[in-house]
């Protein structure tokens, strides 16, 4: 009896120091330090604008799965403009989109010793405890398309302002609704960054008195897989037979949602809108199942994120808020707020001009 309730003791006790030790650092996951949004990682180098940007970096893109053909385009760009710049780039990622997914990926780069990794993050802070790994080594870390949380990175490329992106697509859509009807969103994966800030700016938009007779009804997640979002495109239009409209902020998603609204009962009834590539979209567009869509210029976006890593790992740029670098021929950008450098506002696509663009 008095083994057992030693044993007992020596339990209890191994519980309240793992209990202390997630409140202070956390025995296992997620930390709170890792989800600190308080700014970017401090450093205590100090910009050299004029530095030239060194030559032989090693630049790693690790998109959110390896086989998104948005990202790749992304990806492809990058690797293109390192060339630019005497660099190498190379993609590297897993084939899923869990949060945990990309951590080995980061690891290997790491134990490579890669001078600049890109990331876009399935999840802000899955991939933290690797990426601070990477910056004590002094490996530069800039996320793109999908933000970690900030302190696990240097810089932050996004494709336009989230506020800007979140409100356009309600606005959009509401105006091809009349601002009446119940809608849903068919999301990317859950844990997904900018999915998650676009929609909380599109719920903040429908709070408006604008579009009191518009009703949110459901948010789905796709998790960035054809087949899925195919499938929960079907599973809305079933549960909610009233349904006029659906949001897609994700480029597998619309596609997968416009092929089952293609040709469907459901064709002419509900109005499809969101984030799609123009190669994807344009039968869509041309058929009539889709009257427009948005996004910005990828190849772009990939070419800014190559520029800025090697603004960072030649010293021209910390990450801190005001400094400026040169992206090639895209020109002069500058690091705003909390490491972010945005690229612009996203086109609108329609039958008028989607065939003035090719990717």
């Amino acid at each position: 009896m008095i083994q057992r309730s030693r044993a007992r003791t020596r339990v209890a006790t191994a519980a309240a120091v793992c209990a202390l030790a997630v409140a202070l650092a956390g025995c296992g996951g997620t930390t709170k330090k890792d989800s600190d949004n308080g700014g970017p990682a401090k450093t205590d180098a100090k910009a050299d604008p004029g530095a030239p940007l060194k030559k032989g970096l090693k630049l790693a893109f690790l998109p959110k799965q390896i086989n998104n053909p948005y990202e790749k385009i992304i990806d492809e760009a990058g690797i293109t403009a390192a060339g630019e710049f005497g660099g190498k780039g190379k993609e590297v990622g897993p084939s899923d989109a869990s949060a945990s997914s990309q951590v080995s990926y980061i690891n290997t780069l790491v134990q490579q010793r890669q001078d600049a990794i890109l990331i876009a993050a399935n999840d802000p802070n899955a991939v933290c405890g690797p990426l601070k790994q990477a910056m004590k080594k002094d490996i530069k870390v800039v996320a793109y398309d999908s933000d970690t949380a900030p302190a696990c990175r240097q810089l932050f490329i996004n494709q336009a302002s989230s506020e800007e992106i979140g409100r356009s697509q309600v606005q959009h859509l509401a105006k091809q609704l009349d601002y009446k009807g119940q809608i849903a969103i068919l999301s990317a994966t859950q844990n997904a960054t900018n999915q998650n800030t676009w929609i909380r700016f599109m719920k903040d938009e429908l709070s408006k008195p604008a579009y009191k007779n518009m009703k949110l009804v459901k948010t789905v997640y796709g998790d960035d897989d054809d087949q899925k979002s195919f499938q929960e495109t079907q599973g809305l239009l079933k549960a909610y037979p009233k349904l006029k409209g659906i949001i897609a902020p994700t480029t597998v998603g619309i596609a997968a949602a416009a092929r089952y609204i293609s040709g469907s009962s459901y064709e002419g009834k509900v109005v499809l809108n969101g984030l799609g590539t123009p190669n994807q979209m344009r039968k869509y567009v041309k058929d009539g199942t889709v009257e427009q869509f948005a996004l910005w210029d990828p190849k772009k976006l990939g070419y800014l994120g190559s520029y800025a890593a090697a603004a960072l790992a030649s010293g021209q740029i910390t990450g801190a808020e005001g400094e400026k670098f040169k992206a090639g021929k895209l020109g002069e950008y500058t690091v705003g707020k909390n490491g972010e450098v945005i690229l612009g506002p996203p086109t609108v696509f329609e039958k008028s001009n989607i065939d003035k663009y090719h990717f």
